[in-house]
């Protein structure tokens, strides 16, 4: 993934990312960075109406044969086509797209973690089973029923739909903690005696007992009445006395005993029914109206919805990642719930490059693909966010380092011997592609080595030479070549858990195995790889 700096936002202090590409290969790159580290997932996939563009993944295809499958969207090598309901493989063709895309994703997930899924009635029974099967029947929350549109217009010939899903999956389910409502009651009081025909002594004895209070003894029979018990038992009394919740009231000379129930708190569990109070589809393009955004999204999710999920977490900080990124309304929720609550949550956002319709308002406006909508809604959003958060949206985070999918920083070796030609080894010997960066080399290793990308990093000059410091040590590079012993020893001195050299850094072999030697002298703890 090659960073972007110049579409990205406050680059150099955001800890939210945005990746454009094939969520597949996203989700394969990310695996060592993330693994286990994301709080929640929300995705809203394509429901599969036979007017979606899902993804091709058939890797056993001659090169004729993809591109013929892969649709309109060849341009980045996006691997589309529309899933028209006269398929033969309708629904296996959806199952196969999504299936892998969850088996990345459960990985990615913390053990205490959650995963939302949107989905309509087309592909919900195949969807439930594939997570039964990919996270385990056990760690099914909720199928969350959703109602998506308003009054009684919906889909459908002889029934209006109004509603769609949210499946919600744990990681695993013993770890997982869910917020709860809290529900306040006023205090009241009670008399504490209770008669009636069920309720005389000889059908309740135990709970016929003398209450000493006040100096004076108190029977639950009253004095015009033969029937009558206490509503608790005899340990409770006492207890309750002693706690001071028993009340001797004294009205026209008949004694009764009043119990108190002080103001009190109770946490009940959140609904599967979501009514449409956190808005509906039609919200999704008003919302992008009123940051002066047209849209293509006519069906866009409300970020009130994104933020209902979000907020059943207890935890106000973790990763939010959303494969399905869209129009980016899941990292507007993040950042308008941060604005709200203080949190402290990040987001990762990963969509294809989608190319708008050239007859499209977002085409006509300028939005060459959906990735520049999500970008630029972003933006939109965090800066109309922190302004109407005031002082409170000082340190809010509504940046995003914007990250690219792209091949191997390396060239490719892999030739057949009649291949090879005295130019074609002249060229290997550089082992690194010409337009490659230092910033290119340097996120290629954080890859590699499972670092997350959202760390800050510095660049310092040491004796002529860029080094790249990533969050106070976790990685050192130099992609300087010819580097003389004595930066080489100024680089161990730095004590990195990991430090990453270019193979033209040095002039030869040996010079390579003397740096190995160096830094067991210097930094015996420090990795050392040579790209």
């Amino acid at each position: 993934m090659r960073p972007c700096i110049e579409e990205s936002k406050d680059w150099d202090n955001t800890e939210n990312l945005y990746i454009e590409g094939d969520n597949l290969d996203v989700l394969k790159l990310l695996q060592n960075s993330y693994f286990n580290k994301v709080k929640m997932i929300y995705i809203d996939p394509p429901y599969n109406t036979g007017n979606d563009f899902i993804y091709k993944d058939n890797f056993f295809q001659t090169t004729d044969e993809y591109e013929e499958a892969k649709g309109t969207f060849n341009e980045n090598n996006e691997r589309l086509f529309k899933n028209t309901d006269t398929n033969g493989r309708f629904h296996s063709d959806w199952c196969s797209m999504i299936y892998p895309r969850l088996i990345l994703a459960k990985n990615l997930l913390a053990d205490d973690g959650l995963i939302f899924i949107s989905i309509d009635d087309s592909e919900q029974e195949n969807l439930k089973k594939i997570c039964d099967e990919i996270f385990g029947e056990n760690n099914f929350i909720c199928n969350f029923v959703w109602k998506s549109k308003l009054g009684k217009v919906g889909t459908g010939t002889k029934i209006a739909t109004l509603h769609e899903y949210i499946i919600c999956y744990a990681k695993k389910i013993n770890l997982t903690k869910i917020k709860m409502i809290e529900n306040k009651s006023q205090g009241r009081k009670e008399n504490l005696r209770q008669w009636g025909v069920a309720d005389r002594k000889e059908d309740r004895p135990s709970m016929f007992y003398p209450i000493n209070i006040e100096g004076k003894e108190i029977f639950p029979i009253k004095e015009d009445r033969t029937e009558g018990r206490w509503r608790v038992g005899e340990d409770t009394a006492k207890k309750l006395l002693k706690e001071g919740y028993l009340e001797l009231v004294n009205k026209n000379g008949k004694y009764n005993i009043y119990r108190i129930f002080p103001d009190s708190i109770s946490y009940i569990p959140f609904g599967s029914l979501i009514l449409d109070n956190v808005g509906t589809t039609a919200n999704g393009a008003k919302i992008l109206k009123a940051l002066n955004m047209s849209s293509s999204f006519s069906f866009s999710k409300p970020v009130d919805l994104i933020k209902y999920f979000i907020n059943l977490l207890i935890k106000s900080s973790g990763i939010i990642i959303d494969f399905f990124s869209g129009s980016a309304t899941t990292a507007h929720a993040v950042m308008q719930l941060n604005a709200e609550d203080g949190g402290k949550r990040k987001f990762i956002m990963v969509q294809l490059p989608e190319k708008t319709d050239e007859k499209s308002e977002a085409f006509k406006a300028g939005y060459k693909n959906i990735c520049e909508i999500g970008k630029e809604r972003i933006r939109r959003a965090g800066e109309k966010i922190k302004e109407e958060a005031g002082l409170n949206g000082q340190d809010l985070d509504i940046g995003f380092r914007v990250l690219k999918l792209d091949d191997s920083n390396m060239k490719d070796v892999y030739y057949s011997i009649d291949e090879y030609d005295q130019q074609m080894l002249s060229n290997l010997e550089e082992n690194i592609k010409k337009d490659r960066t230092d910033l290119d080399l340097l996120f290629g290793c954080l890859l590699d080595w499972g670092v997350e990308l959202d760390k800050p990093y510095i660049t310092k000059d040491i004796n002529g030479h860029k080094v790249h410091i990533y969050n106070d040590g976790d990685l050192v590079a130099c992609f300087e070549k010819d580097l003389d012993m004595e930066t080489i020893d100024e680089i161990a001195k730095l004590q990195a858990l990991r430090v990453v050299f270019r193979d033209s850094c040095f002039i030869d072999t040996p010079s390579k195995i003397n740096v190995a030697e160096r830094f067991k002298m210097i930094a015996p703890d420090t990795e050392i790889k040579v790209i």
